[in-house]
């Protein structure tokens, strides 16, 4: 069956997919059991923090009480659980403050007490605390330069941990001898439960020896004292042998895998067949655009691997080396490598967008492409080639009011990418 309004359609199917991956579904039933004479503490970080929060207050019979640091905008009515906003992607003032409280709180647990630990992707930037000896400034020059590196985000977290006080499961060793439950909705690739939000309760296996290596990859220059920290061994964080962890737990909540297989059921369910790629591609965003572009035109004209109408659907974590100086998150820069691939091929649209909400640090979650997009463009003296070399893929679909803004999700599962060959 063809959709009468593709574009219509794809945005149902991103919707369906966000949906399946909220807190209010995916988090009740991995509450555990309240302690019997222990109090119960919630902390955690990042962009869907506070949602998660507010579904283990609205579903928790018994004392309750912590607090969660989410991104400015993010924030959720909870009641017992203070909820503090800061900066993402770059970390400020107000994170530091909110790792140091929450890492002050923790202090003095007994062994009947239970910590509930939120974690969720953007927890890297909001639980900023760095290690002694390191400045905020210098956290936040490192950080700015490894966005802007084309780096993984394995490789940022590994980083970020070795330059924390909090991150690479530092924070678990401070809740000891608390039984500490981790509740995670995944953003990365893989899966990783310790490369979420860099693994504040979580042992961590990397080594300080890694973390300069991807500093000198990615040509980042550090101060002395930074390069001091990592040689010195400084920054080494809890393994996975430490005894304080052994009655620690976690649960990775929800997974890009759950958000592709809800999208896929909505297209069925529309009568449109629905092949999933993965759930873990990784690379440049623009790179992994023309792969998908050649899948669509190999789909359109050949009928292989799959016969059209179709929908292919893709998530992951992409990266963008920026070398421009125009708008737009990963999401807006793969749908415009795509527009430029297709080139106004006929019968394909596509939409990809961030399951959070916010593409990069922009208003929006990603943007719509279709059949008439580069040369709607063209009329208002718009070249799609030129707006990529700038990287200004939110310029290119503002000007053609493609842009999607949903707003905060309060999820996050990392990219979506749905294409519709028809």
């Amino acid at each position: 069956m063809t959709p009468t309004n593709p574009k219509q359609f794809l945005r149902s199917v991103y919707d369906s997919a966000v949906d399946a991956v909220s807190a209010a579904k995916c988090l009740p039933a991995f509450l555990p059991t309240p302690p019997v004479n222990g109090r119960t503490l919630v902390i955690g970080a990042g962009k869907g923090a506070a949602a998660m929060a507010k579904v283990v207050e609205d579903n928790w019979q018994g004392e309750l009480s912590g607090l969660v640091v989410t991104r400015y905008g993010h924030g959720a009515d909870c009641k017992r659980i203070e909820v503090v906003e800061a900066s993402h992607p770059v970390p400020d003032e107000a994170g530091q403050a909110a790792a140091q409280r929450i890492l002050d709180m923790v202090q003095g647990l007994s062994e009947n007490d239970l910590v509930i630990c939120l974690i969720t992707g953007g927890g890297s930037s909001l639980l900023a605390l760095p290690a002694p000896g390191i400045t905020l400034a210098q956290k936040q020059a490192i950080n700015k330069a490894l966005l802007k590196s084309g780096a993984a985000i394995s490789e940022m977290n590994c980083v970020r941990k070795h330059l924390s006080a909090i991150k690479g499961g530092r924070l678990g060793l401070a809740c000891a001898p608390a039984r500490v439950v981790t509740l995670l909705i995944s953003d990365v690739p893989g899966d990783d439960a310790g490369t979420i939000a860099s693994g504040p309760t979580l042992p961590d296996d990397t080594t300080c020896e890694q973390a300069l290596a991807i500093l000198n990859k990615y040509a980042i220059a550090v101060p002395a004292n930074i390069e001091e920290h990592l040689k010195s061994d400084a920054g080494a964080t809890p393994g996975s042998d430490d005894p304080r962890f052994a009655r620690n737990e976690q649960h990775i909540i929800a997974i890009a895998q759950d958000a592709l297989e809800a999208a896929a059921q909505t297209a069925r369910a529309a009568g449109v067949t629905a092949h999933i790629l993965s759930d873990g591609i990784e690379g440049e965003a623009r790179d992994v655009a023309i792969v998908h572009a050649a899948l669509a035109k190999q789909i359109h004209g050949r009928g292989q691997p799959f016969t059209r109408p179709c929908l292919v659907l893709s998530g992951g974590e992409t990266t963008v080396t920026v070398r421009g100086s125009g708008r737009g998150g990963r999401n807006a820069e793969f749908l415009l490598s795509l527009a430029v691939a297709l080139d106004g091929h006929p019968d394909i649209y596509a939409l990809a967008c961030d399951t959070d909400g916010i593409d990069g640090s922009e208003d929006n979650a990603g943007a719509l492409y279709g059949p008439d997009s580069v040369q709607r463009a063209e009329r208002q003296g718009i070249r799609a080639k030129n707006m990529l070399e700038n990287n200004d893929g939110y310029g290119f679909f503002l000007a053609l009011d493609d842009l999607i803004v949903s707003g905060p999700t309060r999820t996050n599962v990392n990219d979506f990418r749905a294409i519709l060959i028809l």
